[in-house]
């Protein structure tokens, strides 16, 4: 059986060096794929960069960070702004006011992007949590398209629902980088048969992400999967790169 990877950056958009570093990472190294976050200020030229670059470009569903693009009161504080904690969005949030949200965020990757996303997959993974995990599973139904799933529940429900996803999940964020060259090198020595998603987060620093706790590490990402000696290691492993359309 032959071994598939995904390796798909979150966070296009959310800074000009977040996104400089996944189209770098592109290039150089081995992601295929991003997700945009279309509730931050994209910068259009990014966007058409990223296009002419061949890169797969999903939707990152957004309910956990900054503003709606609708007037959603359960989605957000006395601020107006989303709750940042996943599982407490989720628990307050109603179900029609989350449908409007994600649609007004699907419309605005069609305006921006200009043309349908690859997947969809969720910020901070509020996606795991009802009721979004519906709504985004109908949303992709829709569309089409596949979606990320992180655990084996995530999968069952997703190929319950008749979607197209991964069959293996690696990555997360924290105090410290997750890709590290040395890691990625060890996940591709051992990928399992199928296919793979690799979450990753590279990046180039800068002071709009500095409000981030995951900002610095970025960098650190942007070597382990955007360099030439992960991609040399993959194809020295016979692994199929490629993005969510070839599942």
């Amino acid at each position: 059986m032959t071994r598939r990877l995904i390796v798909n950056a979150d966070d296009f958009g959310l800074t000009r060096g977040v996104s400089a570093g996944i189209l770098t990472a592109h290039r150089h190294g081995i992601v295929t794929s991003t997700t945009v976050l279309v509730t931050a200020d994209v910068d259009r030229g990014a966007l058409a960069a990223a296009r002419d670059a061949g890169l797969g470009m999903g939707l990152h569903v957004n309910l956990t960070l900054g503003r709606p693009l609708t007037n959603a009161r359960s989605l957000v504080d006395a601020s107006g702004r989303f709750v940042r904690d996943a599982r407490r969005a989720a628990q307050r949030a109603a179900v029609k006011d989350v449908e409007r949200e994600v649609g007004a965020q699907i419309d605005k990757f069609l305006t921006l992007v200009r043309r349908g996303p690859t997947h969809l997959d969720t910020h901070h993974h509020v996606g795991l949590h009802e009721p979004v995990t519906g709504v985004v599973l109908a949303a992709a139904k829709r569309l089409g398209v596949p979606v990320r799933s992180q655990n084996g529940g995530a999968r069952a429900r997703a190929r319950a629902a008749g979607l197209r996803t991964p069959d293996h999940f690696f990555g997360e964020s924290g105090p410290g980088a997750y890709w590290t060259l040395a890691t990625t090198l060890a996940r591709l020595r051992d990928l399992p048969p199928g296919a793979s998603e690799f979450m990753a987060h590279p990046g180039v620093f800068d002071e709009a992400l500095a409000f981030s706790r995951y900002a610095r590490q970025r960098e650190t990402e942007l070597v382990g999967v955007g360099t030439a000696a992960a991609r040399s290691a993959a194809m020295a492993l016979g692994i199929t790169l490629c993005d969510f359309g070839r599942l």
